[in-house]
């Protein structure tokens, strides 16, 4: 495997030992890893956007979801618009205008993921369940609407995670989803209009390498599904967010399910054009 490969695979396997040590920490120590976390997931999708897509693909995700990202963060903060009135602790390091470094680097990890998830689901639904990679001819709508609610959804773990942590904190949360006190539904519709112009900007500005999907983008599969199965399991077990549980399980499952669906029946039709199909009986007979 080269480096271009294995190096996406290596941040991976980092970024999934942080995580597991996440509910074995607390305090500072738990701040600290939780801005190491997001740093570790930043470099991963841009480093994999850069190696699979080249140095404008990775541009134009920066500019998309970090820059972006920042963008629209200091703008909720000095409006409450789109996500609603909220202010930053001081606990996730430096801020400006209001906003921790790190947050638009959490934009920019779980966007490129999304996008590549919503790329092949679309090239499915045009090719069939059977396709493993090759230009993806999905309908535009579809891919942006795919990669919008595949980000958005993940909010569903991770505000009520850092709420609970005291990261930050809305200054009026009503009305909120059922078993999610604190977060204003506001707060998911702004993560989903965000997410909309992250998707429909990222295909213009980073050319059309970003609209074809193959093996090498298997390590961000990957980090969609850990991220799905993972938050699951941590909340409903580790981190007592039964509720956060139950919704993150089935905001994500919108995109996670038939992305595991579809990675697996691709892999059963790789196995089976890779099978020996065995010789009819009569030739059998002629050659012995």
């Amino acid at each position: 495997m080269s480096h271009r490969r294995l190096l996406p695979w290596a941040l991976l396997a980092v970024l999934v030992l942080a995580q597991i040590c996440y509910p074995l920490t607390g305090g500072v120590t738990r701040n600290r890893l939780t801005v190491a976390t997001v740093v570790l997931g930043w470099l991963l999708s841009v480093t994999h956007a850069a190696l699979s897509r080249g140095p404008r693909a990775a541009v134009a995700l920066v500019a998309v979801a970090t820059g972006g990202g920042f963008a629209i963060e200091a703008l909720g903060v000095a409006t409450g618009f789109p996500f609603g009135s909220y202010d930053y602790s001081g606990q996730l390091g430096p801020k400006l205008a209001g906003v921790p470094l790190i947050i638009p680097l959490a934009w920019t990890w779980m966007a490129w993921p999304a996008w590549l998830a919503a790329v092949r689901l679309t090239q499915v639904l045009r090719r069939g369940p059977g396709s493993t990679g090759g230009v993806n001819k999905g309908p535009f709508l579809a891919r942006v609407a795919l990669g919008a609610v595949g980000l958005a959804a993940w909010d569903l773990f991770l505000d009520p995670q850092m709420v609970a942590e005291g990261h930050w904190r809305w200054l009026d949360a009503t009305p909120a989803l059922p078993g999610l006190p604190g977060i204003p539904v506001s707060n998911y519709l702004g993560w989903l209009l965000f997410g909309v112009l992250v998707m429909a900007a990222l295909r213009p500005l980073a050319g059309p390498t970003v609209g074809r999907t193959g093996p090498a983008d298997r390590p961000m599969y990957a980090l969609y599904l850990w991220t799905y199965a993972s938050s699951v399991l941590a909340h409903a077990v580790f981190l007592d967010l039964p509720a956060s549980a139950l919704w993150g399980a089935a905001g994500m499952a919108v995109v996670a399910v038939p992305l595991a669906v579809t990675l697996a029946r691709g892999r059963a039709a790789r196995t089976d054009r890779a099978r020996p199909v065995p010789a009819p009986a009569a030739e059998a007979d002629a050659t012995r």
